[in-house]
């Protein structure tokens, strides 16, 4: 026990804080199950940008951009803030946009999933299967050698292109909040008050790019290398949740029917976990990662990034991204969301194009 606590202490006690801090953010005003959601999160920055117009889910959510923040500053106080990019950023762009509209169908990425999980909500239970198939087919590819090509050293500005660009965001939002479109209700009405929103987020972007924190790198390690290291953080975050809102009065029961901000579509819910599994390690990190190694300078993650944001521009324009359950009708009947023709047809597409981008980048190995 002594040895597991000296080995897997850093990306545990990430785990608690991350877990403590979603707590915290949905006590002061984040929707329920939702104290962070970088997929969510980052549709509503998209959405205040006038990228999409579902007028429930716009708000430069300063959580995001604490987050990459964190990392850059912990990069660079650690010497490990590294300016890179050239690993096929078109493909990086259309994967995150992939990944994107997997976790909109879904409604959350792999943290909301842990929240959702510890919130007793069960389709996050099937959301999980999902994503762990997922990245278990990823990480076939990568055992059969898949590869996006390496990372070139860049200028050192390249790398702080995204952040200076959320730091420009942040300050904008402050000062001049009427540049941006904010809902007057639904989900994106919901939130904690920004400059706590922002600080917990630092500290969360912090550790993440200590500890190298990473869902979809857990499964992929315990696969491919036999290391769960990375798993313990995932277990640290539902454990943290699941007691807190036991704790908090906020957990009633384990069920199905009528939870926060979801839906009871369970094949949907899960080829859309799907998806974001095997999208993730095909990208080298899930959503968080993404945000972290691009506030650590790399430039691959950031065009990864703005992929995800174009991916939920697109997921509500085009009526990809789920909505919840209805929950009781008048005449008393459970009533469940239909998901969209275009979604299904979405998630068929998203599959054919991750299989191809898969085989053809494994053929590309030996040109490497």
């Amino acid at each position: 026990m002594k040895r597991f606590f000296k080995e897997n202490w850093l990306v545990l006690v990430t785990g608690v804080v991350v877990g403590l801090a979603a707590l915290l953010l949905q006590a002061l005003g984040n929707p329920k199950n939702m104290g962070f959601c970088i997929a969510c999160f980052e549709r509503d920055i998209a959405g205040a940008l006038g990228l999409h117009s579902a007028a429930v889910v716009q708000y430069v959510r300063p959580e995001v951009i604490g987050i990459v923040l964190g990392s850059c500053i912990m990069a660079l106080i650690g010497k490990e803030f590294r300016a890179q990019a050239g690993s096929s950023p078109a493909t990086r762009f259309a994967v995150g946009a992939l990944v994107m509209i997997g976790a909109l169908v879904f409604l959350g990425c792999p943290l909301r999933m842990l929240l959702r999980m510890g919130g007793g909500d069960l389709n996050a239970f099937v959301g999980l299967l999902g994503f762990v198939i997922g990245a278990i087919i990823g990480t076939v590819f990568l055992k059969k050698g898949f590869n996006l090509g390496r990372a070139y050293q860049a200028k050192k500005t390249e790398g702080f292109v995204l952040p200076v660009i959320m730091l420009v965001l942040f300050a904008l939002a402050l000062l001049v909040p009427t540049l941006f479109n904010a809902s007057e209700k639904g989900p994106g009405s919901m939130h904690a008050p920004v400059l706590v929103a922002f600080a917990v987020a630092l500290v969360v972007g912090a550790l993440a790019q200590r500890s190298r924190l990473c869902m979809a790198g857990g499964v992929r390690d315990t696969v491919m290398l036999k290391d769960p290291h990375l798993l313990w953080g995932s277990v640290a975050i539902f454990v943290v949740v699941l007691v807190g809102n036991l704790i908090m009065g906020n957990f009633t029961a384990f069920s199905f029917l009528s939870q926060p901000i979801a839906h009871s579509n369970h094949i949907w819910n899960l080829l859309g976990m799907v998806i974001v599994g095997w999208g993730s390690v095909l990208l080298g990190g899930c959503p968080l990662r993404q945000l972290v190694l691009a506030g650590s300078g790399n430039g691959d993650s950031a065009v990864t990034v703005l992929g995800m944001m174009g991916g939920a521009a697109l997921a509500h324009n085009l009526k990809l991204a789920s909505g919840a359950d209805p929950g009781v009708n008048e005449a008393g009947a459970y009533v469940k969301y239909a998901v969209t023709t275009n979604a299904k047809v979405a998630v068929a597409i998203a599959f054919v194009v991750l299989l191809v981008i898969s085989l053809c980048n494994i053929l590309r190995k030996k040109e490497a």
